[in-house]
């Protein structure tokens, strides 16, 4: 099953997906014996039998020769081996992912993990424990799940393979079905033949970084090539859940599900976002909704040739003899009408210079005429829908027209809705400059008071702040730019204006003044983000001042937006600090907007990583504090978790059904609020585990120097992932590194640091205190806890202390070493620790297949973290193109096998 986020506790037969990877793994042999020799595959194989040798060697406890000849072998290869032999054991990791990946949606697992089933299981469940038919209705009627797509800085697979790969599964899924003949048997293995021999024979990455414009072109294909028909399947199956559980249907306006973005629009710490590049991607989100909606209508016009209709579509079409037909060809003539106004405005590019000496970052050419609203979709479809269903044609109705309406609810005219996010820091630096330049002080020196008192004179004043002739430096006339886009977008292609850093109220009424001194027709919901322990701490005192402003409490009328961060919050204290902190500050945000009368949307950014938040969907939603999800969920999806969740049509709507189920039990059946001696001994945990984690990583002098030997760090920031650097600053230390490569290096060389540090401490501290009893209580009956240990085998099941110490041997001086013995020697007692807890003696005992599928990932990583240990040396010593070629094969190979980059 999928690494991190797969759910788990079912049992099922794996032999099909046993039988996928052989097969599989055999079509890429015969390719790389066609390619490179049957000498060099006999290479590969003995490779790969003494890895096996080397895992069943530790396993029983023995030092084998298998291990030392494995190393020698990989030691003496020379350069033009290097590459080939790490693209073997990558590409057969990726292989098999693809395989797992089908697997969850095979045929096979119906039974099991069926959409469905899922759907109609739960909704029983619910009903069996005393939930009203009502309730589950009502429930289902309020439901919000929006999923943020984000660009990911360590994405390490090209669109191209992702594109070979999704046609994999495509064959899998074929070969699947029952009476295919011999020919239709052999048509499918020889395309998937020439799909590996493709992959084998191309390129395994970019040779630039993607732009943001690239970055968010990937996020629309997904759109294009999976969300577009997933959403409507996923619609038409809760539809039947709600039939068959509670007698009632969705509505025909339903829109549970939407989308989001970050791509080309988070400019925290990327200097490629630019104006230009955010206006261009939100033209680009409309021309490619445009053109997705286009194919659809004109697919009807060939489809909907009836002549008996009802009489408001005989009104509309002017007696036409095909009125379907007549009124779609209406609406396809203003698609391609809006295709041509959209591609001209892409074509004019930006340019121009307002008053001020400000940059428009708009197009020079604007559309002639309007471009379609919702609404203007929405009418002509709806209205052939209820003709047919008016005249007895409701089978026709509830074919693709159906799909379609339902398309136009979740995607809009704008196909996502776009965030832009901005650090605290930049919108200081505006007001900074412009009270100076207007000879009132210099803002960033204000303190908080004098700050908020300014604002809010701002904000109720008439009169504009910003005067024409005042010219801006260009960091901030590039800030000032941004609020201009914004201004002139439409209200449904925008979700929300995410503050980073966001410390205090005054950089929430900073955002709200820079956009009325933009002219922003309307009211964007502007979202602090509270991402450190010291943020998370102090956020509900943040928002209590809010609300407590006469200014603000008006203008959000009764909704606000809050935006949790996962990743820093974990990188500042720790995954179990930095998990109850977000537990808590929750819990206080929902608190104090009840008392004024707010109804408050959590915004979760998530990674898929443990060490940046992620977790199975269902345990990860259950585990919430009560409450948090009654305005529905909102969360990002990053990178390689698209395509893990939502990357193939069956997937998304699995994940769907996942989220929607988790959502409805979590509202209706209210997660159990945490007793006091549990919150009484989880800031001891939380406190302890801290305490542990900032020692090693922010006092031990030799940490970083250690870290930077020790793991990939160095090697990564050079190689064209993403648009974004890997730092949001210049500098060396720990706290200009993003989250996402910091965790990413720890993976690489399998000691998975910062998903673990000072948790397992902390327990055992709890343990020798005697506190198991009541530790044990936790893990039974609180799914917070529950799932923060479960999280933790997770991690300790894929660290491997022998591979760090190989890595320490290479790569470490001497004077360093005591640092990584002592961490290995921390994570042993941790795994103890947490078995102890859990009365286990092996990790991972209630998700068998999971560790199964870690062991046989195992011994095709294995080679690479041996090799890249080895290239690391070689490239450090005396630097090559050969070697940084084989290095970037080796960290792909190795995300593969983790399931996980950041």
């Amino acid at each position: 099953m999928s690494g991190e986020t797969q759910e788990t506790g079912q049992r099922s037969d794996y032999s099909q997906l046993r039988s996928n990877v052989s097969f599989l793994g055999r079509l890429l042999g015969d390719t790389i014996s066609a390619a490179n020799g049957a000498d060099f595959l006999e290479l590969v194989e003995k490779i790969r039998r003494l890895s096996k040798s080397a895992r069943a060697g530790e396993e029983q406890g023995s030092e084998g020769s298998a291990h030392d000849e494995l190393l020698a072998v990989l030691r003496n290869l020379d350069n033009a081996q290097l590459v080939p032999v790490a693209r073997a054991f990558s590409q057969f990791l990726n292989l098999a992912n693809i395989a797992d990946q089908h697997h969850t949606v095979s045929r096979q697992m119906e039974p099991l993990f069926s959409a469905s089933r899922n759907l109609t299981g739960n909704f029983t469940a619910l009903l069996e424990e005393g939930v009203t038919a009502g309730a589950i209705a009502a429930a289902v009627d309020q439901l919000s799940i929006e999923l943020v797509l984000t660009a990911h800085p360590t994405e390490i697979m090209r669109r191209t393979l992702i594109h070979k790969h999704t046609e994999i599964g495509r064959c899998l899924s074929q070969l699947e079905l029952s009476g295919l003949t011999p020919r239709e048997q052999e048509q499918l293995q020889s395309r998937l033949r020439e799909l590996i021999a493709q992959i084998w024979y191309g390129d395994d990455f970019r040779t630039e970084r993607p732009s943001p414009v690239d970055e968010a072109k990937w996020g629309f294909a997904v759109v294009e090539d999976s969300l577009w028909r997933a959403v409507p399947e996923f619609l038409r199956r809760l539809d039947a859940a709600l039939h068959e559980c509670c007698g009632v249907g969705l509505p025909l306006d339903a829109a549970p599900v939407s989308f989001g973005s970050w791509m080309g629009s988070d400019r925290d710490g990327n200097p490629n976002v630019t104006a230009a590049v955010t206006e261009e991607v939100l033209w680009l989100s409309r021309w490619q909704a445009t053109e997705l909606y286009l194919q659809d209508v004109t697919r009807l016009v060939e489809e909907l040739s009836m002549t008996v209709c009802n009489d408001d579509l005989a009104a509309a079409a002017a007696g036409s003899h095909e009125p379907y037909r007549t009124v779609l060809r209406r609406l396809r003539d203003r698609l391609k009408g809006d295709l041509q106004c959209i591609e001209l405005a892409l074509e004019s590019g930006s340019g121009g210079r307002r008053s001020g000496g400000r940059p428009s970052g708009g197009p020079a050419v604007s559309p002639e005429r309007p471009l379609l609203t919702q609404a203007d979709l929405w009418q002509p479809l709806q209205l052939c829908y209820q003709s047919l269903r008016d005249c007895g044609m409701g089978v026709i109705a509830e074919g693709a027209l159906l799909d379609l309406l339902r398309r136009v609810r979740c995607f809009g005219v704008h196909l996502v809705r776009h965030d832009v996010r901005q650090d605290s820091a930049r919108h200081t630096e505006v007001l900074s400059e412009l009270t100076a330049w207007l000879g009132i002080g210099d803002y960033a020196e204000w303190d908080e008071a004098a700050r908020c008192a300014f604002l809010r004179q701002e904000l109720a004043s008439r009169r504009p702040l910003i005067p024409q002739r005042w010219e801006p430096t260009p960091d901030v006339a590039e800030v000032l730019a941004t609020f201009d886009v914004i201004a002139r977008q439409s209200r449904e292609s925008l979700g929300a204006y995410v503050i980073s850093m966001a410390r205090q109220a005054s950089d929430v009424l900073a955002v709200h003044l820079l956009l009325r001194e933009a002219g922003c027709p309307f009211d964007l919901p502007v979202a602090p983000l509270f991402e450190t322990l010291d943020d998370l701490s102090r956020a509900r005192e943040v928002v209590a001042s809010l609300l407590e402003d006469p200014w603000y409490r008006g203008h959000v009328q009764g909704r606000m937006m809050v935006m949790i961060g996962y990743s820093d919050s974990a990188k500042d204290a720790g995954v179990m600090a930095a998990a109850w902190a977000q537990y808590r500050a929750q819990e206080e945000l929902l608190g104090v907007c009840r008392e004024h009368n707010v109804e408050l949307t959590l915004f979760h950014g998530r990674g898929g990583t443990i060490g940046r938040g992620g977790a199975p969907a269902q345990a990860a939603l259950l585990s919430q504090p009560p409450g948090s999800l009654q305005q529905g969920l909102r969360v990002t999806e990053q990178g390689e978790m698209i395509r893990a969740k939502l990357g193939w049509t069956s997937l998304a709507v699995k994940t769907l059904a996942l989220y929607t189920s988790a959502i409805c039990r979590a509202n209706l059946q209210t997660p159990p609020a945490p007793r006091q001696a549990w919150r009484d001994l989880m800031e001891s945990l939380a406190e302890d585990s801290c305490a542990v984690y900032r020692q090693m990583i922010r006092e031990e002098p030799d940490f970083i120097d250690y870290f930077r030997h020790a793991t990939p760090e160095q090697e990564l920031a050079g190689l064209p992932l993403g648009s974004r650097p890997a730092r949001r600053r210049g500098g060396g230390g720990i706290e200009s590194l993003r989250a996402i490569p910091w965790i990413f290096a720890w993976s690489q060389n399998r000691l998975m640091l910062p998903a673990w540090l000072g948790a397992g401490a902390a327990l055992q501290r709890a343990l020798d205190a005697g506190h198991a009893g009541l530790l044990r209580e936790m893990a039974s009956d609180w799914p917070f806890f529950a799932t923060r240990l479960s999280m933790l085998e997770m991690v300790y099941a894929k660290a491997d202390s022998g591979l760090s110490a190989h890595y320490d041997a290479c790569l470490v001086p001497e004077p360093l070493q005591h640092l990584g013995k002592s961490l290995r020697a921390g994570l042993q007692q941790d795994i103890a620790t947490v078995l102890e807890i859990g009365g286990s003696s092996a990790l991972l005992t209630d998700a068998p297949w999971i560790r199964e599928s870690i062991q046989l990932r195992n011994i095709y990583t294995d080679p690479l973290n041996v090799l890249q240990a080895e290239l690391l040396q070689r490239q450090r010593q005396d630097a090559q193109p050969v070697l940084e070629q084989a290095i970037m094969v080796t960290i792909a190979g190795i995300a593969a096998g983790m399931r996980n980059t950041g």
